[in-house]
Order: structure tokens, then sequence, then C-alpha cells
């Protein structure tokens, strides 16, 4: 079982199959992301106050955070521990080297 119960099909040593519900909770994520990115490139356009600019990076910086954080909770929870199953150090060094990126 993967994250809250969802189960995980591995594909790829590094890939999960997610259920379609899992998949669209994902996209909804993202488009609602991708909407904020529109509005920002509308607001910078229209000369918008620089503060609601700054509101708006922010709150869309949090939104990627918290979908990267569920992207690297699957993994963890998919390929990783299928990984320390079958004791395969390739998958977790290749995680602690992704860790290593994050600023």
């Amino acid at each position: 079982m993967g994250y809250r119960g969802i189960p995980y099909i591995l594909r790829k040593e590094n890939s999960v199959t997610r259920t379609q519900e899992e998949k669209k909770r994902l996209v909804s994520r993202i488009k609602r992301i991708e909407g904020q990115m529109k509005t920002l490139e509308k607001m910078v356009d229209r000369d918008a106050p620089c503060v609601e600019v700054m509101r708006l990076i922010n709150s869309a910086s949090g939104a990627l955070k918290g979908l990267l954080t569920k992207i690297v909770t699957d993994h963890l929870n998919g390929c990783i521990s299928a990984a320390m199953d079958k004791r395969d150090a390739k998958l977790v060094d290749e995680l602690a080297d992704f860790f290593k990126t994050l600023k």
C-alpha cells in the first residue's frame, strides 16, 4: 500500500503507477499552479502592485513545494520501500542525490 492506503504497482525501478483518482488529484494541483502562473503573467503585464505580485509568487511557491512533497512521499512509499525490500541501494542513492539539489 502506498500513501494514504492507495496501492502502488511498480512499473519501473523509479516510477509508480497511480490510481486514476490519484492522477486526477495531482493534475488538479498542477492546473491550479498553472492558473497561478497565468495570473502572475497578467499581473506583471498590467503593472499590478508589487506586494500583490509577491503574494501570488509566494502562494505559487507554496503550491509547488506541496506538490513536490506529495511526489517525494509517493516515491518513498512506493519505489523506495520496494527498493529497501530488494536491498537495492541505487534508488535510495538517487533520492539522496535529489535531496542534495533542493534549494
